[in-house]
């Protein structure tokens, strides 16, 4: 039963970052939608992550290359996400309070994949391999 509760939490999680994504993408005063393009950066994020727990073994204590690699793959990800739409402000071509919208949108939504790792990252017999 923690498991269901845990997984409508991050589902409801995830619902109220991509509001906040669409929000700064579809409010009348902003109305310009390349924010959208930070979709692509939340589906890349988790990837190395699934790769690297797939090809590493966890039996030794000792730093793991692959997963050294991920982590570092998946920190640039996430640093680009949040960079996108500064970007996109700096160049007028979205307004400050989409950017303001968006990047909140972007920590819940990295907050939301971080903790379905959290939840669902174990060894145990409820784990994200099952999905």
């Amino acid at each position: 039963m923690a498991g269901i509760k845990a997984l409508v939490g991050l589902s409801f999680s995830g619902a109220i970052g991509l509001t906040f994504l669409l929000l700064g993408c579809a409010l009348e005063q902003y109305g310009v939608y390349w924010p959208l393009f930070v979709l692509i950066f939340y589906i890349l994020s988790p990837i190395p992550t699934f790769i690297s727990r797939r090809l590493s073994d966890d039996t030794d204590s000792s730093s793991n290359v692959c997963r050294e690699l991920a982590y570092f793959l998946t920190t640039g990800i996430v640093v680009s996400c949040f960079g996108l739409p500064i970007v996109l402000a700096r160049t007028s071509t979205i307004q400050w309070g989409a950017c303001g919208l968006v990047m909140t949108g972007n920590a819940v939504i990295f907050l939301t994949i971080f903790g379905f790792f959290v939840v669902f990252g174990g060894g145990d017999d409820f784990s994200w391999e099952q999905w």
